[in-house]
């Protein structure tokens, strides 16, 4: 089991160091701000969605200041649901939040779930959860119009 902890943290290290799809995207359809006050994490998610938020979601990328955990989870929140529909983003964004949240050991195989199976280890250290699920949240915001999400409202 050490040798995927550490495969798993080596993903949240590159991920934080060469993070995927992050600058702001021009243009975008949808974005919105989320904020972890309680580590002064924040973060911009913006969409593009040609045929609106509802529809295919083409591309997501992020801006934003926070630690190597938020930072690689908004790294692999945006290779995970790029130029996927609306519909499977969504189970994408329950998925990831299960995973981060629940007290239960992850269904299923954690293979499957490519680089986002590195967050689960996060659940050992209930205060890092949050920052885990920042950018998923500022996400769900983002497609659901309403420009800003924070860990303070889950």
């Amino acid at each position: 089991m050490d040798d995927l902890d550490d495969l798993y943290q080596e993903i949240i290290l590159s991920h934080n160091k060469r993070p995927r799809n992050e600058g702001p995207l021009d243009p975008c359809d949808c974005q919105a701000e989320g904020y972890n006050p309680l580590c002064g994490d924040k973060i911009r998610v913006y969409v593009r969605a040609p045929g609106g938020c509802d529809g295919l979601i083409e591309a997501v990328s992020f801006t934003g200041e926070g630690c190597a955990i938020s930072r690689a989870s908004a790294s692999i929140m945006t290779d995970a649901v790029k130029n996927r529909p609306r519909a499977e983003v969504d189970a994408r964004i329950a998925e990831a939040l299960h995973l981060l949240t629940s007290r239960d050991e992850p269904a299923g195989d954690l293979m499957t779930l490519g680089d986002l199976a590195a967050l689960a280890g996060v659940r050992k250290f209930p205060p890092r959860v949050k920052c885990a699920t920042l950018a998923w949240h500022t996400l769900e915001s983002a497609l659901k119009g309403e420009g800003s999400a924070s860990t303070e409202r889950e």
